[in-house]
């Protein structure tokens, strides 16, 4: 089985036995076809070829890749034909969104919801490696609410409208000392430096940071009551939500026993195609 993992920052493919235990794997360059088009195809290959490296490419029954911005597949879907080729891969090596092999990465049921919160967030209900329909995921600007930038947007505002521990600790960041630079400053920035204030927020303990994590988590919670789904599991993906920060634990804490935090992403992807191959399907 072969499972691919492509984002914006990375690549990453396993192979494993129907089982999945992993037997090979490989990591390359960005994967995101609509942010790198051609060159996320030679990437993605590149981390393939890397995971059979030992392996015979015809003996692989059954293949997932999940990308990042796969609403730019259809400007290179023929790359990828030919790049399968070239591999020698023989099986049918079908592409679907990352947040499919984030949700396989955290259940084993068919389906269910994924909220993914990182630099962005997006909520996604999901059916077999089909997204059935989403909430948010509409980008910095528009919403992405609960998300690593817009935590650091909150931070920036909350400092310019008054004195608190968390102004402080903005100000420093951002090399300033008053509201005025740094809104100066916050009017300069791209939307990751926002992002990378997020740390910040999450490891204050000030009232101000604090109330920007509730109302983060909050707004999390509603993108999933926007999905609106079934009592069903929820995968919870993203920076913010694997790893252990006070977001997760509030949105954990609201969820219950229907959360579980998302491993591997290309190993759901393996998962996955295990499922396609008619193996069991199961989580490790």
């Amino acid at each position: 089985m072969l499972g691919v993992d492509a984002g914006g920052t990375g690549s990453r493919a396993v192979v494993t036995t129907p089982g999945g235990s992993i037997v090979g794997s490989g990591s390359a360059g960005p994967g995101n076809p609509s942010l790198s088009g051609p060159a996320a195809v030679r990437a993605i290959g590149a981390a393939v070829r890397a995971a059979l490296r030992g392996t015979d490419p015809a003996s692989v029954r059954a293949a997932v890749v999940g990308v990042a911005g796969i609403s730019g597949l259809a400007a290179v879907a023929e790359d990828f034909e030919l790049q399968w080729r070239a591999i020698g891969l023989t099986c049918a090596v079908p592409i679907v969104g990352d947040a499919v092999t984030a949700f396989a990465a955290g259940s084993a049921a068919r389906s269910g919801a994924v909220l993914i919160a990182g630099t962005g967030a997006v909520a996604a209900l999901v059916d077999g490696i089909d997204v059935v329909r989403t909430a948010d995921g509409w980008g910095w600007l528009l919403g992405d609410e609960g998300s690593g930038t817009w935590i650091g947007l909150q931070a920036v505002r909350a400092a310019v409208r008054g004195p608190s521990a968390l102004a402080a600790e903005v100000m420093a960041r951002a090399g300033v000392d008053t509201p005025g630079a740094l809104a100066d400053w916050a009017g300069r920035q791209p939307p990751s430096a926002f992002a990378g204030l997020c740390p910040l927020v999450c490891a204050s303990d000030s009232p101000a940071a604090t109330a920007i994590i509730a109302r983060a988590a909050s707004r999390l919670l509603g993108t999933l009551t926007d999905l609106d789904t079934s009592d069903g599991p929820v995968v919870l993906a993203g920076g913010l939500l694997t790893a252990d920060t006070p977001v997760r634990r509030r949105v954990r804490a609201a969820l219950g026993a229907r959360a579980t935090v998302a491993g591997d992403p290309a190993l759901g992807a393996a998962r996955l195609a295990a499922r396609q191959a008619g193996a069991p399907l199961r989580r490790s």
